[in-house]
């Protein structure tokens, strides 16, 4: 079975006429069937603009309205298994940008209120990403060079006992470094993971973690997710996939690794350089099993099992 961390499929849904067995982005219900996935975390995602959280709040209700179908359940580590859920896919809910519930504009206490609705309609938000691509109030997307701003202080101050956690994906390197500072100098118990983020070292992205940021998700038992986007993998090579999961197992990550393949809608993607987004090996959740059949040979049945599900089991346990 498989676990993966972060896809963008509420976002999509948002779409008129849209349905979640369409077949036009990677992670739609009949792949997830066909790669086996028990656990699909689905991103409650927006860009920092006016009405941010409308679409967040709206994608909530979302996937309040797929729990109330037979082709959905909440997960929880108890019941994944069971035999009414044989034939159904797992959920959780994440937020990727604290956007999606405080505009630039809002005051806090309406930010967190709109949280609480989220949260109310989701029943549990795994993780919380501050930023997305760009810089917001609360601190540095990817693109920027950006810390941790007093808001972003803020939000961490509020879920420090809540039991989400911070995601690393789409920081910048200096506001990844000071949450971490910021939660050691607080004593704070918040799990930490980098939810679909690549390697650096082995491709040079913005996107991917540096080597001090992937020991340290590793050394906190934090969790990694292997993201199948193309220009996170390399921009000719699929199978330096390979190579990224090689280079977390060098970093100490056994433990950590798992996948994030990031599947979100891409036809008519108004930037051609940056097309396909993804490899025809990793377009869709079928490729899962695949990936398993290689770890499986290549290194052990084991390996296999903690990078498919166990360690993203576990991370949720202790959540």
């Amino acid at each position: 079975m498989n676990f993966d961390l972060h896809c963008d499929l509420l976002y999509y849904l948002l779409r008129k006429n849209s349905k979640p067995d369409d077949r036009e982005l990677g992670c739609s219900l009949p792949y997830l069937r066909d790669g086996n996935v028990k656990l699909q975390v689905m991103a409650i995602y927006t860009a920092t603009a006016k009405n941010s959280t409308a679409e967040g709040i709206r994608q909530s209700e979302v996937f309040a309205d797929l729990l109330n179908t037979d082709d959905f359940f909440l997960l929880d580590p108890s019941n994944y298994e069971a035999d009414e859920n044989k034939d159904r896919a797992g959920v959780l809910a994440s937020i990727e940008n604290a956007s999606s519930f405080c505009e630039e504009d809002s005051d806090l206490e309406t930010g967190f209120k709109n949280l609480e609705a989220i949260i109310n309609n989701t029943q549990k938000v795994l993780y919380i990403g501050l930023t997305h691509h760009t810089e917001n109030r609360f601190g540095g997307g990817n693109n920027s060079g950006t810390g941790l701003k007093e808001d972003g202080k803020v939000v961490l101050d509020y879920i420090s006992d809540r039991k989400i956690a911070i995601d690393l994906s789409h920081t910048s390197d200096q506001l990844a470094y000071d949450i971490l500072n910021y939660i050691d100098q607080r004593n704070y118990h918040i799990p930490i993971l980098a939810s679909h983020s690549n390697y650096r070292t082995i491709y040079d992205k913005k996107r991917n973690l540096p080597d001090e940021l992937a020991k340290e998700v590793i050394r906190r038992k934090g969790l990694i997710g292997l993201n199948f986007i193309r220009n996170c993998v390399d921009e000719t090579d699929p199978y330096k996939l390979y190579e990224h999961l090689q280079y977390g197992l060098d970093l100490g990550g056994e433990n950590s690794i798992a996948f994030g393949a990031d599947f979100y809608y891409c036809k008519n993607y108004p930037d051609p350089s940056k097309l396909p987004i993804f490899f025809q090996e990793f377009e869709n959740a079928t490729a899962y099993e695949a990936i398993n059949k290689k770890i499986s040979e290549n290194y052990s049945v084991e390996l296999m099992e903690k990078i498919s599900h166990k360690n993203a089991l576990d991370f949720i346990k202790k959540l």
